[in-house]
């Protein structure tokens, strides 16, 4: 007869675990919304903006490190000729552009 009773008693503790368990995901999932989701979205939409608001004469930084004058953009393939030079034009991609920095960089350089 006590061997039955211990056997309910352990059977009973399994529902506490599984409740646990449901919390500790629940906990991940939010830990992992507000240190790798959230922050991402936020930088996705600052560069969509940044794409938005590019305009002919902005200075601009590429991820190459490149650091030039916007010469022409052509909207239907997403692709900016910068001046880096009176001499030297280069196309690229404008998903590469990371910052329009202010007016007069490029002369300060």
């Amino acid at each position: 007869m006590d061997i039955i009773s211990n056997a309910y008693a352990q059977g009973g503790g399994a529902a506490g675990g599984g409740m646990e368990m449901i919390i500790m995901l629940v906990v991940f999932g939010l830990i992992f919304y507000f240190m790798i989701f959230r922050p991402q979205s936020k930088r996705v939409k600052e560069h969509k903006n940044l794409m938005s608001s590019l305009s002919k004469g902005d200075e601009v930084l590429t991820n190459g490190g490149l650091v030039g004058k916007i010469a022409k953009i052509s909207a239907e393939n997403d692709y900016v000729v910068l001046s880096l030079s009176e001499q030297n034009q280069v196309t690229i991609k404008k998903d590469f552009i990371t910052a329009v920095l202010p007016k007069g960089s490029i002369q300060s350089l």
